[in-house]
């Protein structure tokens, strides 16, 4: 597997954690750690996104 394609699924997983913890205990661990809507929680929001869509990338991957 490459760098990238870890990488996004880190993020992914990392993503569906949050979420998880969103869902089930009304907590965002972003905001807790990093603050409401912070520069560095705004960066992990997009990053998580864009693993997102990698991810989707790597549904079709023959390897």
């Amino acid at each position: 597997m490459k760098v990238i394609d870890t990488i996004a699924l880190i993020l992914v997983i990392i993503g569906a954690i949050v979420w998880g913890l969103i869902g089930i205990f009304n907590f965002n661990l972003v905001d807790a750690i990093f603050g409401t809507m912070s520069v560095i929680s705004r960066i992990i929001y997009i990053l998580v996104g864009i693993s997102g869509l990698w991810a989707i990338k790597l549904l079709f991957d023959n390897d």
